[in-house]
């Protein structure tokens, strides 16, 4: 395990914040480089063929002992960033394809700036606090998980940035496995780091057909055991009030602060009957998270959730109502909301290849653990892939406190990720096209 931490801590000291006012893929230098190292890496392990150009573009083909059968796989060349890899077959029959897939971004809610990871040996039990803030403090009252984890080995960031567990933790985990799977038997397996997963962008640039799989999983899921098999339905809600600015001093009747008008917005949002603060389970939410700008012009984003897709027509309506009032009250001011698909729940698309969730629940009990069917208030790549036609389920990859300057993770369970990864492989290995 203490090459598995290293890994991990190696790769959460590389700043990959994603950049959500960058329309570039990738949207920070940080994943590029991050996927650089994942090159070198993969070339250590091996892999003669790895190579990167200025885009942080990946292909690689992990050497396996010639097997006659084997599924020779096609050179992946991609243009976007993607860090793409390929594990052909040991098995002598034509085994299907699967990926496993992590991202490379981190979320730009909390600052992923100078990582310092702290690790925890033979955790004691009790309330952590974290040297860089002691104000911030990872309470076992908040934390439950952590009444099972006596005696684990943690890690935690010093409080005053994220950890990036989410998603090095999956980067990490899907590396070891790369390193195991060179003793195992097992059919053809893509591996595949993506970008801007954080921002809604992760797999824009993602070619399915070179991808090849039949099934795929993302290594982007909390705790140890859960396997997500819904998400949230998500669109993005841009709300941009065109205000009049003028000097105060002159003001009276000739301003309109779309500051003001801004706040009046939010203020009128369902709260917290609709809020991610007032919400749980199945319940779906309106969330303001970000507004720029002044007088003039503010800017207002607003993520839409829930998992019935129906709903987010309900929410979308919401917003214009509420756009409609404030037009009426100040006609001088102008409002537009305008909603873009994000993702979609991924239920529908994961029922039209059972085995994917199946084979995962086999190789948890496989290592020991019993699987648990779970739901997501949120999304991951897979979200978008199987609405794409690519079924991808989630993982559990040891990850806590997400998006948090609390966030932590156990190194113990992601060394189990790492076996149920095998065990994964091992098993679509044990098919037949």
């Amino acid at each position: 395990m203490e090459a598995l931490l290293e890994r991990f801590c190696r790769y959460v000291r590389i700043d990959t914040m994603a950049n959500e006012a960058e329309r570039s893929y990738p949207s920070s230098p940080g994943q590029l480089e991050l996927g650089r190292l994942l090159v070198r890496e993969l070339r250590d392990m091996g892999i003669a063929d790895a190579a990167a150009d200025e885009h942080g573009i990946v292909l690689a083909t992990l050497p396996s002992t010639p097997i006659a059968g084997v599924i020779t796989p096609a050179q992946i060349v991609d243009e976007h960033g993607i860090v793409l890899a390929t594990l052909p077959s040991t098995v002598k029959r034509p085994a299907p394809t699967i990926a496993f897939i992590a991202h490379l971004d981190t979320s730009p809610e909390t600052s992923g700036h100078g990582v310092q990871p702290l690790v925890l040996r033979a955790y004691d039990g009790r309330d952590i606090v974290l040297p860089g803030d002691p104000t911030k403090i990872i309470a076992v009252a908040d934390n439950p998980a952590l009444e099972n984890l006596k005696g684990k080995t943690l890690v935690t960031s010093d409080g005053t940035t994220l950890l990036g567990a989410d998603d090095k933790a999956g980067i990490a985990v899907i590396m070891e496995a790369v390193r195991a799977l060179a003793d195992v038997a097992h059919g053809p397996v893509r591996i595949c780091f993506t970008c801007d997963e954080e921002v809604g962008r992760g797999v824009d640039h993602l070619d399915l057909k070179k991808l090849g799989a039949v099934a795929a999983y993302t290594l982007d899921g909390g705790g140890v055991g859960e396997i997500d098999v819904e998400t949230f339905s998500a669109d993005l809600a841009v709300v941009t009030i065109t205000g009049v600015n003028i000097h105060p001093a002159i003001a009276k009747g000739k301003m309109i602060n779309a500051v003001r008008l801004a706040g009046e917005f939010v203020g009128r949002l369902p709260w917290p009957a609709l809020s991610p603060e007032g919400t749980q389970d199945r319940e779906g939410f309106l969330h303001p998270y970000r507004i720029e700008g002044g007088v003039a012009k503010v800017e207002l984003r607003i993520l839409l959730r829930d998992f019935a897709t129906t709903k987010l027509i309900d929410k979308a309506r919401i917003l214009e109502d509420l756009a409609g009032q404030l037009r009426a009250e100040h006609p001088g001011a102008k409002i537009e909301v305008k909603v873009t698909p994000q993702y979609r729940n991924m239920a529908e698309g994961l029922a039209k290849e059972p085995r994917a969730v199946t084979f995962a629940e086999e190789a948890m009990r496989r290592v020991g653990l019993e699987p648990r069917r779970t739901i997501v208030r949120g999304g991951t790549d897979g979200s978008r892939l199987t609405e794409l036609g690519l079924p991808t389920p989630n993982l559990s990859t040891g990850e806590h406190n997400l998006h948090s300057p609390l966030e932590w993770t156990c190194l113990e369970e992601m060394a189990t990720a790492v076996n149920v990864v095998v065990e994964l492989a091992r098993i679509w290995g044990e098919q037949t096209i």
